[in-house]
């Protein structure tokens, strides 16, 4: 047998016993794994194999076997995570790029949330509740001057002139159209919808019994006083209250208003000031490992964060200033102006009251001492007058404003000469001539002339003071114009810059 077939026959009788103990190997694993198997202590089904403990067809809701770790949960997952990538540096830059998005994005949408809100206050101010307030007043105006116009008829008998006539008419319409305006702008159910409701169902009363006044007056008929005085107690004690009522609803909305526009945004301002810092610390460490000075994605970001900031800082303050320009120098000056117009109508009704009554309706003093009820309420509202004129005058700022208050001042003091003098004769039993005093011609010197210029003035001032406050609320509308959308551009490319700052650096570690 030659040297290769023996070698040949070693190589074989060599195989040989290793694939035996690898046979022998297997069969005795096999042996160990069936061992562990009855040791573990499984169920049996009678004829069949163990249970499985966990797997396919375990139940889902079996306890984890003794000694197993307990499942965790995804946010114990994701901050090992996230602490594993903050032991990099490419894993530090993209925690520090998703932080800074994070902050001007907010910044930009805390900034247009707050501005929108205010802007939108703002234009309440301009377009909704300054006219509502307005038209409330004018609704009390028209009522007090309907009955004003009323009782100068009444005085005149036959002899009432057709303007004293179409200016109770238009007082009647005016108030009518503003009471359905009034009430298209008011809440269903809202207390000021039950006053207006009340105001309509009240005013046609009213006009029936001046009608019933002025038909029994032009026959000579005494009941035609009492029906007057009827008419003007509806008015003073139902009517005007109630028109009361909603001007001062109406202001308060008006200054509820004014609250909601004026406040500074802090919240965004400081959200604005703690992205500006983050920005400025991530680039001092840019270029304290780098040497690098200057970023652009990053520097873009403060760019544009810092135009927001200043922007929402200077553009609200600027509207704050025409606000509170058009509440203090208009608004206010409406008020009192409105207040002494209203005044000024009530002490002209209770005049000619005074002549219509003839003492029917007194008053007890708490000296005891009786006094025509309607004279008491005119020297009553004169005061009111006075003051509104003195405040009104105090309130202008230019001398457009202030030229027809003192005119209504002037006029005011010889109406309440004439006023005297008319009491006097009316006191001395000289009835004709203290009518004439009150609603004669020109050539008498009436108290009717210094009536109508308290009133003309009052509306010239009322005119400028109107025309202020559209300018100055105008303004501060317009300071906050754009606002809320170019915060919010400008965050998302702040934004979309911090992320390219980021991105650019850890492209070096690529």
């Amino acid at each position: 047998m030659s040297a290769t077939e023996r070698m040949t026959m070693g190589e074989v009788d060599s195989d040989t016993p290793a694939e035996g103990q690898r046979g022998a190997t297997g069969a005795g694993g096999r042996a160990h794994d069936a061992g562990r198997v009855a040791q573990s202590g499984s169920p049996r089904p009678p004829g069949g194999s163990p249970v499985p403990q966990g797997g396919f067809g375990a139940p889902r809701n079996a306890p984890p076997a003794p000694g197993a770790a307990p499942r965790r949960t995804a946010w114990a997952e994701g901050a090992d995570r996230l602490r594993a990538a903050a032991t990099t540096e490419p894993g530090r830059l993209r925690i520090i790029g998703a932080v800074l998005a994070l902050l001007v994005v907010a910044f930009g949408a805390v900034t247009a949330w707050q501005m929108t809100e205010r802007s939108a206050a703002a234009d309440n101010v301009l377009h909704s509740s300054q006219p509502l307030s307005a038209s409330a007043a004018d609704i009390y105006r028209s009522l007090a001057d309907a009955n004003t116009a009323a009782s100068s008829g009444f005085l005149a008998g036959g002899q009432e002139s057709q303007e004293t006539r179409e200016r109770y008419e238009d007082d009647i319409r005016t108030a009518a159209a503003k009471l359905i305006t009034a009430a298209n702008s008011s809440e269903p159910g809202s207390p000021s919808a039950k006053t207006i409701s009340q105001l309509n169902e009240l005013l046609p009363e009213y006009k029936g019994l001046i009608e019933r006044a002025r038909a029994n007056n032009r026959q000579g008929y005494p009941l035609g006083g009492a029906y007057l005085r009827y008419a003007n107690e509806k008015m003073q004690h139902e009517m005007l209250p109630k028109a009361q009522q909603l001007y001062n609803r109406e202001n308060q909305r008006l200054s509820a208003d004014y609250a909601d526009a004026k406040p500074y945004p802090w919240a965004a301002i400081a959200l604005g000031l703690v992205a500006l810092g983050a920005l400025a610390w991530a680039q001092r460490r840019n270029y304290r490992r780098t040497n690098r000075v200057l970023n652009q994605g990053m520097a873009a970001a403060t760019g544009a964060s810092l135009v927001v900031l200043l922007w929402l800082t200077v553009g609200h303050t600027v509207a704050r200033s025409g606000l509170n320009e058009s509440y203090d120098h208009g608004v206010r000056s409406l008020n009192v102006l409105h207040s002494a117009q209203i005044a000024s109508l009530k002490a002209r009704g209770n005049e000619n009251l005074t002549l219509v009554s003839r003492g029917a309706e007194t008053k007890t003093l708490p000296d005891k001492t009786s006094v025509d009820l309607y004279d008491y309420d005119f020297d009553r509202d004169m005061k009111a007058l006075t003051r509104g004129l003195a405040e009104a005058a105090d309130l202008a700022d230019d001398r457009s404003g202030e030229k027809p208050v003192q005119v209504a001042t002037a006029s005011m003091k010889v109406w309440v000469q004439r006023h005297a003098e008319a009491r006097e004769a009316d006191n001395n039993g000289e009835y004709q001539l203290a009518l004439d005093r009150v609603i004669g011609s020109a050539d008498k010197k009436p108290t009717g002339e210094c009536f109508d210029a308290v009133d003309e003035n009052l509306k010239d001032a009322l005119t400028h003071e109107e025309s202020e406050f559209q300018q100055a609320a105008n303004s501060g509308l317009g300071a906050m114009t754009g606002l809320p959308v170019g915060a919010a551009v400008l965050a998302v490319l702040a934004g979309a810059g911090a992320v390219l700052g980021i991105g650019r650096r850890l492209s070096e570690y690529r």
